[in-house]
């Protein structure tokens, strides 16, 4: 009687999350990406002759131009905040440089740019599904704008959008140094890219998303479960190291089930989250058994995790991120393995 009461509590719970728009609408705090990309070339637009466009498979090098030289950047993205993903940056390039003391060819101004500049960042998974885009504008060189992220040394460019887990993001884009690229001419085949190598960058995207992953509550708690009877975990019955949990929360995006918006996950097949999603206890990394979209929820979400073996017996904080973005921590009591614990 009390697990049933529990349940429909709980879909009570993802129900009202889920049609609880409001809550969408209030600005998130940022989340910092660091996006590695490797064989990165910049290819110069240096010839009028349009039938030699991409057509030398040796690696070329491009004709120098003083300013408003035209190109385009094609890198491979290798990972973001140091987990290995694959994906692809395509950076489109009009060189602009502005100096409020020019030399000759540079642009007179009153502030210190060097080119515009547009970026897409398509993040895909390891397995090569799409994870979701991000979208930039803005100029680079100089310095970054007021409020940037300190990892931010140059550059002042907006986050204007994104697909996929970052549908509806804002922000920022910094970096470092300036990316380390090979830059060619036009007329080399990017057939070759890899072949004939690239250059490597990092760059740093402070994300404000639309929404981020957070853990249900309910009046008893965190909606944090016994996944062997679906009973809560509470201080009667606390969550024990090793054990398998479940967690229910919203705002994990996408599913790799493709769904309309605003229809609600179906329960045969589970709808998959598309995006990583990671669970920490006590900040560490815990196994991540399964991440799927509640049947019947629309912006509702089962996590199963298993809780470290060395959580020590007391109170263990939980926090849960997709696509890297990470969403309030929670608390639930816990106890050290017993033999009773089943996994």
């Amino acid at each position: 009687m009390i697990l049933a009461h529990w349940k429909t509590t709980l879909a009570a719970a993802l129900c009202v999350a889920a049609c609880s728009q409001p809550g969408r609408a209030q600005v998130a705090p940022s989340t910092v990406l660091r996006i590695e990309v490797a064989n990165a070339v910049r290819y110069v637009e240096d010839t009028a002759d349009v039938t030699k466009i991409a057509t030398d498979p040796s690696a070329t090098t491009a004709i120098p131009i003083r300013n408003f030289r035209k190109a385009v950047l094609i890198g491979d993205i290798v990972a973001v905040n140091g987990q290995p993903v694959k994906g692809t940056l395509i950076e489109n390039t009009r060189d602009m440089i502005l100096r409020t003391a020019p030399t000759p060819g540079q642009g007179i101004a009153d502030i210190t740019r060097d080119a515009m500049l547009e970026w897409v960042y398509e993040i895909l998974n390891v397995d090569g599904s799409p994870v979701g885009s991000l979208m930039v504008l803005g100029v680079g060189g100089g310095t970054p704008p007021p409020g940037a992220t300190l990892l931010a040394t140059q550059g002042n460019n907006a986050i204007v959008g994104g697909t996929g887990a970052f549908l509806g993001a804002r922000g920022y884009l910094g970096g470092g140094a300036p990316p380390v690229v090979r830059t060619a001419s036009m007329t080399e085949d990017p057939a070759n890219r890899i072949k004939n190598g690239g250059g490597k960058a990092v760059f740093v995207l402070q994300v404000i998303p639309l929404y981020r992953p957070e853990i249900l509550t309910t009046a008893a708690g965190p909606a944090v479960v016994h996944s062997s009877d679906f009973s809560p975990v509470s201080a009667a019955k606390p969550a024990a190291a090793g054990e398998i949990l479940s967690l229910f929360a919203t705002g994990l995006g996408p599913t790799r089930t493709n769904l309309d918006p605003g229809q609600p996950f179906p329960s045969s097949p589970l709808a998959l989250v598309n995006s990583p999603v990671e669970v920490t206890v006590n900040g560490k990394s815990a196994e991540v058994l399964g991440a799927v979209g509640y049947p019947g929820a629309v912006d509702g979400y089962q996590v199963n995790f298993r809780l470290p073996s060395d959580t020590a017996t007391g109170s263990a904080t939980i926090q849960l991120s997709a696509a890297w973005i990470a969403g309030s921590s929670v608390n639930i009591p816990t106890q050290e393995k017993t033999s009773g614990v089943r996994a």
